[in-house]
């Protein structure tokens, strides 16, 4: 009875030391991953991901660095700008394992050496850089600090992908400051716009007051020669109509009777404006022969009829 218990307590003990044999030799390792593997106390090789065996008590699993891009939360830190106002900048750091080897052998903790490097490198590039810059230029100021920390970090294995500045926290003196800069910026904007309309609106009227002095004396211009060429028609038409009155007369003296008809009108009209001349002035010089109206009458009608 008691060799059997010896005998069950010995197959137990033995198969209790080949399940650990079996646990450290045998290593699965995810995907995306990779294992230091140490042979007594020194590097060996790494393990990609998949299924390995080990030497039991002699390889074991040094380091586990995972290859996925990782976030580092980079702490909130004083920087003074190149015009020495004191900020307070936040930030986040991508970055990467390349080389599991000198992530384990480079640097005792990469993680926090690459945050506390992505700090002093922001302190020195904020020093560079004036206030206003710091808002304008993040893009470039991220730039600079991801090429700095990716130079450093390269004998430590891993790649510097991206930074981030999450927020820049200012000083309650220089935020009022900047508020009333802004403030008067917009006073500014909006007193330069009005100004402009104003501008604007008098060049409108003044353009408007042009155009319509040019369209009065086109008018006017228009109006005097319609007058001129209707005054020209009037005398063309006063012109032709006389010449047509004339030629009538002409016609009608020589028709018989049209002679002492000429005398008969000679004669009233030489009565009426004697008569005329008579009301109009106090001294009147008469004539010697005024009562031979015949004769100054008939001395009339010889000169009408001696015209051709």
């Amino acid at each position: 009875m008691n060799s059997i218990s010896i005998e069950t307590v010995l197959a137990i003990g033995f198969a209790v030391a080949v399940v650990i044999v079996i646990l450290k030799s045998a290593r699965i390792v995810p995907q995306r991953s990779n294992y230091v593997i140490e042979r007594l106390g020194k590097y060996n090789r790494t393990l990609d991901s998949g299924f390995h065996f080990l030497i039991p008590f002699v390889d074991k699993v040094a380091y586990q660095h995972t290859l996925k891009e990782e976030v580092i939360d980079v702490e909130r830190q004083a920087c003074v700008t190149r015009d020495n106002i004191q900020v307070g900048i936040n930030g986040v750091l991508y970055i990467q394992v390349v080389d599991a080897q000198k992530a384990s052998y480079g640097i005792n903790d990469y993680r926090y050496a690459a945050s506390q490097l992505a700090q002093t490198t922001m302190r020195s590039v904020i020093g560079q850089t004036d206030l206003d810059k710091t808002f304008e230029e993040r893009a470039r100021i991220n730039e600079v600090v991801v090429q700095a920390l990716d130079e450093a970090a390269a004998p430590w294995g891993i790649k510097v992908l991206r930074y981030e500045i999450s927020d820049i926290e200012l000083p309650m003196s220089i935020k009022d400051a900047l508020e009333q800069q802004m403030r008067a910026e917009r006073e500014r904007r909006a007193a330069i716009a009005k100004s402009e309309g104003e501008r604007q609106a008098m060049i409108n009227v003044s353009e408007g007051h042009k155009q319509e002095v040019i369209n009065l004396s086109e008018a006017e211009k228009q109006k005097q020669i319609n007058e001129a060429e209707g005054r020209a028609q009037e005398i063309e038409l006063i012109a032709a109509a006389t010449a047509a009155g004339l030629r009538q007369i002409a016609e009608a003296i020589q028709l018989p009777g049209g002679q002492d008809a000429v005398s008969l009108r000679v004669a009233e009209q030489y009565v009426k404006e004697f008569g005329n001349l008579a009301k109009e002035a106090n001294t009147l010089i008469l004539p010697a022969q005024l009562a031979d109206i015949g004769s100054a009458v008939a001395g009339l009608t010889e000169i009408i009829k001696k015209k051709p």
